[in-house]
C-alpha cells in the first residue's frame, strides 16, 4: 500500500513539474456571489507565478520518489 502511495505522489510531482514548465502563471478565480457594485476582497482571483526553480525541483523530486518506489525490495510487499 505504501509503495503505491509514494508512486502516486511521485507521478503527481512530475505532472506538476511539467505543468510549471509550460505555464508562467496560474490564476485561480473564485465566483463572486455579490453584485458587481460591491467588491469582496476575499473573492478576488489569486495569481500563482512559477519561479525558475519550481519545475526542475518538482520534476527531480518526483523522479527520485518514483525511482525509490520501483527499487524497493520485494520484502516490503505483502
Amino acid at each position: 500500500m505504501w509503495r503505491s502511495i509514494f508512486l502516486a505522489i511521485g507521478i503527481t510531482l512530475c505532472i506538476v513539474g511539467i505543468e510549471c514548465l509550460v505555464i508562467e502563471e496560474a490564476v485561480i478565480a473564485k465566483s463572486n456571489p455579490l453584485p458587481s457594485a460591491l467588491i469582496n476582497h476575499d473573492r478576488l482571483p489569486k495569481q500563482i507565478k512559477t519561479s525558475d526553480w519550481m519545475p526542475w525541483t518538482f520534476l527531480s523530486a518526483g523522479a527520485v520518489t518514483i525511482l525509490y518506489t520501483l527499487t524497493l525490495p520485494k520484502r516490503f510487499q505483502p
